[in-house]
């Protein structure tokens, strides 16, 4: 029997590389590799449902940087807002008026372009049904799928001006 597999085998030297990768990938004497299990056999086999299976959605990716990148901006703001009060622990005025002007020089355009982009991709991705009557998609459990994008109004409501708070 060893000696009818190494007549098979043809001469490494003239192979190339990707040949030589499947002689060394075969299983056994035969040369036909492992058998496949039932469940790979019933598996879908299309490029989309390779993709889907092997990484992340890009949706779910978009939301959890979304999430990250308020969470940073609270942060960064909470520190802010605290620095700013030790500047003016006695002059409210002042620490109103300076924390005015700190958040409205702020940008918000790093989390802002992605949640234009969630709002723009997220129903083709997750290929929500449409009403026909109106041509909107869905709700997802009775809300919105779009989010507000960031804004000094939203950063002056998480953090008033007002030094008491």
């Amino acid at each position: 029997m060893k000696r009818v597999v190494a007549e098979k085998t043809p001469d490494n030297s003239k192979l190339n590389a990707v040949e030589k990768r499947v002689i060394r990938s075969l299983d056994g004497e035969d040369r036909k590799g492992k058998p496949l299990s039932q469940q790979e056999l019933h598996r879908e086999r299309s490029l989309e449902g390779y993709l889907r299976g092997a990484v992340m959605p890009r949706w779910m990716e978009r939301l959890r940087d979304i999430e990250t990148g308020i969470r940073m901006h609270r942060r960064r703001l909470t520190a802010d807002r605290e620095w700013l009060r030790a500047q003016h622990p006695d002059d409210d005025a002042a620490f109103a008026r300076e924390w005015r002007a700190l958040v409205q020089a702020r940008s918000f355009d790093d989390v802002n372009d992605l949640i234009r982009d969630h709002n723009e991709w997220y129903p083709v991705e997750r290929q929500l049904p449409m009403d026909p009557r109106t041509g909107e998609y869905v709700l997802i459990a009775g809300r919105p799928y779009w989010r507000e994008e960031l804004t000094v109004e939203w950063a002056l409501g998480e953090f008033p001006p007002d030094a008491s708070s």
